[in-house]
């Protein structure tokens, strides 16, 4: 399997091509999924004793398998975040992969850890918080929200040993990501949910429910998570209240942009942030808003050494790692995993080659796009705007249409490889969700779509 030989380098140039032709292609097919009965009789049983061969799998994959996907960078790919990753971090990804580094050590990751170092500069930049604050990118939004309350959780425990055994407890709202509350669940902690109008968490709101705590509660209490963007409406939490809100009360804070967060780089919104540069911790998703690939997400601390107390890991065979001749940043320390690729690498490639003037243009193109669509739905008698757009997503209704009417619609358009636009909630009722974050999208694409809502 290791040897060198024609057939690896004949391998090695099909495969190079199909990159090229997918990096090149800005209108690449819009998949749809298919059963896997359906899949197993296009391409039957894969993994065999004796193997099928390189050419035989690579055309499966390209003639069945990747048309059973969505590509998460089709300009009308509108649905959930998609993704629209540059053509140089896409590059770069595939250097990453060939490059063969372990991201958890300097020691063995010194070069990579570098790269990454220098965009995660570029990041806490954005935030505002003291130039001490740096963090270390992660598998996504998830892992890095883990990371954070972890930290947040054993800072906690050794402020008031006295309660250190209690059921951890945090407070968001409504409008949290899924994954706070089920973080919450693999820490074995509690979430009290705020409910607030329009999913908005304000610092007068959160002092009134820490009002209602009983001293009990209020002891076990270890995180406030507001929201830098809610991934189901754009929705900003009111940050700088519930910032000082957090000071005057000694909580920890974690601010959750895991969407949100690229729009720091833009300078029309960027007010609406104000207060994050008093987290005590932050999560940003690059593979969202900052057009990098998947995987790749990013916790950042305010005080470093807290997340290293929390996530160092301790074994005979790292010891090395902490010898004088292996110093430098060790991401393994700061989150969660230890095992990681430098998934920071592509998006430092990617800063490096255009600037970070052309992601600020890039993400107020977002901005614009949402803007647009929803001056054309109030020109529409056939749709109602929910709520202003916020940040790059669109809340909005077609009138006199069902929860079914929504969904058949979204099948429709995506079978016939037209769109993907799913259907959302928004106050219990069935809407239309759009979300920008692909500056090719066009306004004849949104044109387009929202012509199939007649």
């Amino acid at each position: 399997m290791h040897t060198i030989d024609m057939d690896l380098v004949e391998m090695t140039l099909d495969v190079m091509k199909y990159a090229i032709d997918r990096i090149s292609n800005v209108t690449p097919e819009l998949g749809a999924p298919k059963k896997e009965e359906e899949l197993l009789r296009l391409v039957g049983e894969t993994i065999t004793p004796e193997g099928i061969g390189g050419e035989s799998a690579f055309q499966l994959f390209k003639n069945v398998l990747v048309k059973a996907t969505v590509p998460i960078d089709h300009p009308r790919h509108l649905a959930f975040v998609p993704a629209a990753p540059t053509r140089a971090a896409i590059m770069f990804d595939l250097v990453t992969s060939a490059s063969s580094i372990h991201g958890s050590y300097w020691m063995e990751g010194a070069g990579g850890i570098f790269c990454e170092n220098q965009a995660m500069k570029w990041l806490v930049s954005l935030t505002g918080l003291p130039e001490t604050a740096f963090g270390v990118f992660t598998s996504g939004g998830t892992a890095a929200n883990l990371s954070a309350l972890v930290t947040a959780r054993e800072e906690w425990r050794e402020q008031k040993p006295a309660h250190a055994r209690d059921r951890a407890l945090l407070i968001t709202s409504t409008g949290a990501h899924s994954s706070i509350k089920s973080m919450a669940k693999v820490m074995d902690a509690d979430v009290h949910l705020v409910n607030s109008e329009e999913e908005f968490l304000s610092g007068i709101v959160l002092q009134k429910k820490l009002e209602t705590l009983s001293e009990q509660d209020r002891n076990r209490l270890f995180a406030v998570v507001a929201t830098g963007g809610t991934t189901n409406a754009g929705i900003i939490d009111d940050l700088k209240g519930v910032a000082n809100v957090c000071a005057n009360e000694n909580i920890w804070l974690h601010v959750d942009c895991a969407y949100g967060g690229g729009a720091l780089a833009a300078d029309s919104v960027r007010h609406l942030f104000n207060g994050i540069e008093q987290a005590d911790s932050i999560t940003i998703d690059p593979h969202k808003w900052l057009f990098s690939p998947y995987d790749c997400g990013a916790v950042i601390y305010k005080n470093l050494e807290l997340a290293k107390k929390a996530h160092s890991q301790k074994g005979a065979y790292l010891e090395i790692f902490k010898d004088e001749g292996a110093q430098g940043f060790n991401p393994a320390d700061y989150q969660i995993q230890l095992t990681r690729r430098l998934r920071g690498m592509p998006l430092w490639f990617s800063l490096a080659m255009h600037g970070t003037n052309k992601y600020k243009e890039a993400i107020e193109r977002g901005i614009e796009l949402a803007n647009i669509a929803a001056s054309k739905v109030e020109q529409n008698d056939l749709l109602e705007l929910v709520r202003p757009a916020s940040l790059s997503v669109v809340l909005f209704k077609r009138k006199g249409w069902s929860a079914e009417d929504y969904r058949e619609w979204t099948y429709k358009n995506h079978n016939s490889g037209f769109a993907l636009v799913t259907p959302s909630l928004w106050k219990d009722e069935s809407v239309v969700r759009f979300c920008f974050i692909n500056p090719d999208t066009t306004e004849e694409d949104i044109e387009q779509i929202l012509a199939t809502l007649d």
